[in-house]
């Protein structure tokens, strides 16, 4: 049977990864791989993720199996991050996933099931496994306007005539915050103007957070999602816990499906656990109950907040201090956009020649739509960086 399959295409990322590693130069700078970097380079482990699976070393007393929607407690805690009090417990349900991508997929297969007629509306750009998984899938998709280049800002313009054309049952695929590829994120008086067309098109959104905490703190960053939720009667969300938690090889995730009322979530909180059963059985738990513990000690959860304040003020500065580089080197104001954008990300508006350059003259790497991993800098990097883009006449 081998013989019939074909090659795949290389996925970038992965490849982008390979040439950095083949790359003899000492002063070379990774800013691809979508990973948190402190300043020496490394992703640590945190310190209340150390605390956590102590304890869980000294207590746990089993390796069987959990749940087929994983631990309830998990699920608890995580709709707490996420939502708040935002909504009744007993609309919400929700499974533990294989990492965030476990649970996007998830969401994309019970959109198949539930309204196979449906499209999903993504933004352009978005994440390019949200299409790869769609394409896969075989799923009806379309885009809509949200980035533009001129201004390296959302385009509410391109954004709001583009889901003017969605009908009534359709699905909007959603950034909660810290948009990827782009750093740009809506404004809340935007968000107001979104959830508005959500409403009145009859539109289902499905939000992708997967960078809590990254942007402008865990309440702020979770604004959106809380404000879309009490909005609409029908909500997915798909969270991730390996940026804010660190713990990117634990696949840890979640996805909740928020309903109009207690039948309908218990109806779907079925058919959630039918579609682990199908896809992997039960979740990993190890990550979950990481989670869990932490999210439900006082102590431990405040050390993992603080830690995660540090994380995100570092990426501020970085920020803050590249745009300040390249207002000098270039005696215009056309990189303060970087200083505004949130998260990990930034698209910085290079061609993929100028991409090239970068990484040929200077060893700098980055995906060739120009999207930066602003944690792969530190503050001695960032004037190498500043320096390298105006000599590649971005």
């Amino acid at each position: 049977m081998f013989e019939h399959l074909t090659d795949q295409p290389a996925d970038k990322i992965l490849a982008l990864m390979g040439a950095y590693k083949a790359d003899p130069r000492d002063d070379k700078i990774d800013l691809g791989v979508g990973v948190y970097k402190d300043a020496e380079g490394r992703t640590p482990i945190m310190r209340a993720v150390k605390a956590a699976e102590a304890r869980l070393l000294e207590r746990e007393t089993t390796k069987s199996y959990t749940a087929l929607a994983g631990d309830p407690a998990f699920s608890d805690a995580m709709i707490d991050l996420v939502l708040a009090d935002t909504l009744p417990r007993d609309r919400i349900a929700a499974i533990a996933t294989p990492g965030g991508t476990g649970a996007v997929r998830q969401a994309f297969e019970l959109i198949g099931r539930t309204t196979p007629e449906a499209t999903i509306w993504v933004s352009d750009p978005t994440w390019p496994n949200h299409l790869s998984i769609l394409k896969h899938l075989d799923a009806r998709t379309r885009s809509y306007r949200y980035f533009d280049p001129a201004s390296r800002a959302v385009d509410m313009a391109g954004m709001m005539a583009d889901l003017g054309e969605a009908q009534p049952g359709d699905v909007v695929l959603l950034h909660g915050c810290c948009h990827n590829p782009t750093g740009a994120n809506p404004t809340a008086e935007q968000w107001d103007e979104i959830v508005a067309t959500l409403k009145a098109r009859q539109l289902v959104p499905m939000i992708d957070i997967a960078y809590q905490g990254f942007g402008d703190g865990l309440d702020a960053d979770a604004a959106a999602t809380r404000l879309i939720a009490s909005s609409l009667d029908e909500v997915l969300i798909a969270a991730s816990c390996s940026k804010n938690f660190g713990i990117y090889r634990e696949r840890t995730g979640i996805l909740m499906a928020i309903a109009r009322d207690v039948p309908q979530a218990r109806k779907a909180q079925d058919n959630l656990a039918y579609l682990n059963r199908q896809n992997y059985s039960f979740p990993p738990d190890h990550g979950a109950r990481v989670v869990s513990t932490i999210l439900t000690d006082p102590e431990l959860r405040a050390d993992w907040q603080a830690e995660l304040e540090e994380v995100r003020e570092g990426m501020l500065k970085l920020r803050e201090q590249l745009a300040a580089e390249l207002r000098q080197l270039s005696n215009s104001d056309r990189f303060d956009f970087l200083a505004e954008h949130r998260g990990m990300f930034s698209r910085l508006g290079a061609s993929p020649e100028q991409v090239a350059r970068l990484r040929d003259d200077h060893g700098i790497y980055m995906v060739g739509d120009s999207r930066m991993n602003i944690a792969g800098l530190n503050a001695k990097t960032v004037p190498v960086l500043a320096r390298a883009i105006i000599a590649a006449g971005i």
